[in-house]
């Protein structure tokens, strides 16, 4: 499966065209969806770029995403910047009017099991980012209630290409997953040979701009559906 992350936590000021409003998200996850992603993975944002949990934010993003790509997951960041702490979180959350189909939540961060634990009352999958470095497969390995998730989310900090396929081996080896289908991505110029060894050993990947706004070549994508076209397309090896 290819995730497409549409634009991460990034300001509309780093591309010309990062979406950031609802019509700009359901555009890009459009032309994504037909250039071969089959998931979606997007930062709902207030007006100036900023990443929000706030119910309309939230409602307005998934709603335009899901008119544009009908059928295709739908899921968001849950990240800590998008909160003052943990409580605004569970309770901005406990007030969303419109659900994802998945969310994030990076283990790494403060309050992960609860906000897991509520998104998962409310219905929401769960998809567990495991970073590397920084030892987060250790905690998740010993939550009771890790089965219940939807896959893991393995991602690979190393921006460099060499570097990155080996934290990415690293990472795997560390990662117990149980069941659990994982999905692994890279960022930066590294996200491209990362994709390549999530496609040789048949697991999930994502690409976007949320990862990486190079094409493999080095020259700058002129969107998000021009990356996962070469996704689609690329060689294992590369």
């Amino acid at each position: 499966m290819l995730q497409v992350c549409l634009n991460g936590a990034r300001g509309p000021r780093e591309h010309h065209h990062l979406p950031v409003q609802p019509p700009d998200l359901a555009k890009a996850a459009a032309d994504s969806v037909t250039a071969g992603a089959a998931d979606i993975h997007l930062h709902p944002k207030t007006p100036d770029g900023t990443d929000s949990l706030d119910p309309a934010t939230v409602a307005a993003a998934v709603n335009a995403v899901r008119a544009a790509a009908p059928g295709t997951p739908v899921g968001i960041t849950t990240g800590t910047w998008t909160a003052p702490d943990t409580e605004s979180r569970l309770t901005a959350i406990g007030n969303w009017t419109i659900l994802p189909d998945h969310a994030s939540v990076n283990w790494h961060e403060q309050g992960a099991e609860e906000i897991a634990l509520a998104l998962m009352e409310r219905g929401i999958g769960v998809e567990a980012g495991i970073h590397s470095g920084t030892n987060a497969e250790d905690d998740f390995a010993r939550w009771a209630q890790r089965g219940r998730v939807l896959r893991v989310l393995a991602r690979v900090t190393d921006p460099t290409p060499n570097g990155a396929a080996s934290t990415a081996t690293t990472l795997l080896e560390r990662i117990d997953p149980g069941n659990l289908p994982i999905l692994l991505h890279g960022r930066g110029v590294g996200a491209w040979s990362v994709h390549g060894l999530a496609k040789r050993r048949g697991l999930h990947t994502r690409i976007g701009f949320e990862d990486t706004f190079t094409l493999p070549g080095g020259d700058i994508a002129e969107d998000n559906a021009a990356l996962v076209t070469e996704a689609v397309r690329a060689p294992p090896h590369t």
